[in-house]
């Protein structure tokens, strides 16, 4: 593969975007002008699985203001049913306490939401179960995990590795829901236009993805792609659920419809969030570990039980990980699902790593203990050589390094390995580690466009900024691509008009787009040289990487985190945390640091904050608003830091670099549960670590 130079590329660019963020100038989704627009509510589902039997709109539309009521039995027809989470107001089945079962449309929000408290609705109900058990009778394995990866293997004998194993351990770690909480919560104006005799909609949406939402919205309309456009230019975080639409779009739509002509706003309740836009399933892992008095694996086994909807099935890829972290001649994983009457999980920050590593990495240092080696030596001693799963050889797989440099940086040396050997009065002072991982993926159907005028190049892809940086990082790729400085690239993103570009989703945004770009820069430089005339463009799509076969692509780290923990009140406190990286290129150093350290104080969160508790008994999140659904402050991130190796993947893409929007998750709450242990003695296996956990567990003696 050729590697564009790099020029811009590796320095600290400020963001484009910034003054247009700091200065409120930048569009969010229901912030765009747009002219007489009306507002949504949305009735929601009381009940947690039955029939709606009757909905009185009555009261809402005699509310001075209320332009339209929808329910469940009058709505528009969606053209295609067959997508149980976006097929809303089609029957009077309720799957989910929560799910959109009517709105009220009306001149102001205020007003809205006042006549959709006036609709009044009954039910038939049904019994109901949403609690996860790894025991459940109607667990099932589904036929592949996320995205397409097989849901079983298994290769050698592991039940023979585990029984002749010098040292074995048999472990199981829980996982709680968990809520994406982007500062922007999911919104979108919907416009219907049917005055020119062809219906035109229009969906101004934050969104992580336009062309996805484009795609998928417009066959459930009957609508061809051409007549639906997408625009998002800035979005305000996602964190994985905004990378497809959701049931609240198609609500807006219909809505949109009904009112045709008149644009329609709606933008999602924190609280309604909680049941609308997907979470991180809960999780049972059952991790089997068997190695010989000198750490090295002879076997390894993880087993997960997790939570799937009714109304449509998520399988998350939690033991994926596991099947290429560590050397091992035995290993099996395996996933099961259980349906319940939930809404439907989704991608969140590292769906399938982050909740598999930190019981994979708690296992493994539950081994070490057990050994008595060293965390970090253990991890180095099963260093695999090639991938376990492919047998490629990596394109860069520098975990020792990552574990040594940090460990340098750290201050590793010298620590005791005996738990609660440190004290600092009343804490209790211990140190932990944790290893990461994360594949680098592209994404198919990228490309962009270059324009040269007035000076510039006009580099078009539809693109999203989730607040990752994008902006500021394709326009230091086309820079250097183009051989021009980044004051002469001028961006275009997020809009349907523009060429396709896939979803900012698995760390595979920049290497994807970017690509794209470096293309139709080469196409651009073949066809009008150094010194083109106005008005001369070229477009590309992304090349093929003619080593995507012959290598096994994945990110590496470490993470080095202190914990104390009061022994009276069992309060944890995180002082210290360092993660080591190796990523390949940085494209921009500023932003790349804010992603990683992002996704480690996003692990610290899980670690000992964040949890979405359902009330069983009537089957919704009471945990659903920031008050209650606590996550990292910044009494809870003191000290934390981001460092990267200093390298190139010349095996990834045209660039050299490797996606970092997901890897700092991983393997940091594993991170903060081994420090917790090693600071008390106490092992907690269950997220989040509170703390009644370590007081329950007996700190105190």
């Amino acid at each position: 593969m050729t590697l564009i130079p790099a020029d811009s590329m590796g320095t600290p660019l400020t963001r484009l975007d910034g003054y247009a963020k700091v200065t409120g100038t930048a569009p969010y989704a229901v912030e765009h002008r747009v002219d007489n627009p009306l507002y949504l509510h949305p009735v929601q589902a009381t009940v947690a699985r039955g029939r709606v039997t009757a909905m009185d709109t009555g009261g809402a539309l005699r509310l001075p203001g209320v332009v339209a009521a929808l329910t469940v039995f009058d709505a528009p027809a969606l053209a295609d049913t067959s997508d149980g989470e976006l097929s809303i107001l089609q029957d009077d089945h309720v799957h989910f306490r929560g799910q959109l079962i009517g709105a009220v449309v009306a001149e102001t929000a205020e007003t809205a939401r006042h006549g959709a408290d006036l609709v009044r609705t009954e039910y038939e109900t049904e019994p109901h179960n949403t609690e996860l058990r790894a025991d459940d009778p109607g667990r099932y394995a589904p036929d592949q995990v996320n995205p397409t990866f097989p849901t079983d293997t298994e290769e050698g004998d592991v039940e023979a590795g585990l029984a002749e194993a010098e040292v074995s351990i048999d472990r199981t770690y829980t996982t709680p829901a968990e809520h994406n909480n982007p500062m922007e919560p999911h919104a979108c104006i919907a416009r219907w236009d049917e005055s020119s005799g062809r219906t035109e909609v229009t969906l101004y949406d934050s969104t992580q993805g336009v062309h996805t939402v484009r795609s998928t919205l417009a066959p459930l309309f009957g609508l061809e792609p051409s007549q639906l456009r997408v625009l998002a230019p800035h979005v305000g975080g996602g964190f994985g659920s905004k990378g497809a639409p959701h049931a609240h779009n198609v609500l807006a739509l219909l809505a949109a419809r009904r009112c045709a002509g008149r644009p329609v706003k709606y933008a999602c309740t924190r609280q309604q969030m909680f049941a609308l836009v997907g979470y991180r399933t809960p999780t049972v892992q059952r991790i089997r570990l068997g190695a010989d008095r000198d750490g090295r694996l002879t076997a390894l086994a993880h087993d997960v039980v997790e939570t799937t909807a009714r109304v449509k099935e998520f399988a998350e890829q939690t033991a994926v990980a596991s099947r290429t972290m560590y050397a091992t001649p035995n290993r099996r994983t395996s996933h099961r699902l259980v349906a319940l009457d939930v809404p439907v999980p989704f991608w969140m920050r590292a769906p399938g790593e982050c909740p598999g590593m930190y019981a994979a990495e708690s296992a493994m240092d539950e081994l070490a203990v057990a050994c008595g080696i060293d965390p970090i030596e253990l991890r180095i001693r099963n260093e695999p050589g090639t991938d376990p799963e492919s047998g490629r050889p990596w394109s860069g797989r520098h975990l020792v390094e990552c574990l040594r440099t940090g460990a340098e940086r750290f201050g590793w040396a010298g620590r005791d390995p005996a738990p609660r050997a440190r004290t600092d009065g009343d804490w209790l002072v211990g140190t932990g580690v944790a290893a990461a991982t994360y594949p680098a993926m592209a994404m198919p159907g990228n490309t962009a466009r270059i324009e040269f005028a007035d000076q510039h190049y006009t580099v078009d892809i539809g693109a999203a900024d989730i607040g990752t940086g994008t902006w500021t990082a394709l326009t230091q790729i086309a820079a250097d691509a183009l051989g021009c400085a980044p004051t002469a690239v001028r961006l275009r993103i997020g809009d349907t008009d523009l060429p396709e570009a896939s979803v900012a989703g698995g760390s595979t945004g920049i290497g994807s787009w970017g690509s794209a770009v470096v293309a139709a820069a080469r196409a651009f430089r073949r066809e009008h040289g150094d010194h083109p005339a106005a008005g001369a463009h070229s477009s590309a799509p992304a090349e093929e990487n003619p080593d995507a076969g012959k290598f096994a692509l994945h990110s590496f780290g470490a993470h080095f985190v202190e914990a104390r923990v009061h022994r009276a009140t069992g309060e944890i406190r995180i002082p210290r945390m360092l993660g080591v990286f190796s990523i390949g290129r940085a494209i921009n150093p500023r932003t790349l640091r804010s992603q990683l350290i992002g996704g480690m104080t996003m692990g610290v969160s899980g670690a000992l904050h964040e949890d979405s508790v359902r009330d069983h008994r009537f089957g919704h999140i009471v945990t659903h608003d920031l008050a209650s659904y606590h996550i990292s402050a910044h009494a809870d991130v003191q000290d934390i830091d981001a460092i990267w190796l200093d390298e190139v993947d010349e095996h990834s893409n045209p660039m050299g670099s490797r996606g970092a929007g997901e890897i700092g998750i991983v393997g940091a709450a594993a991170a903060v549960a081994n420090a917790v242990h090693h600071a008390t003695g106490v092992r907690v296996r269950a997220l989040p670590i509170t703390a009644d956990t370590v007081l329950s567990a007996g700190v105190q003696s």
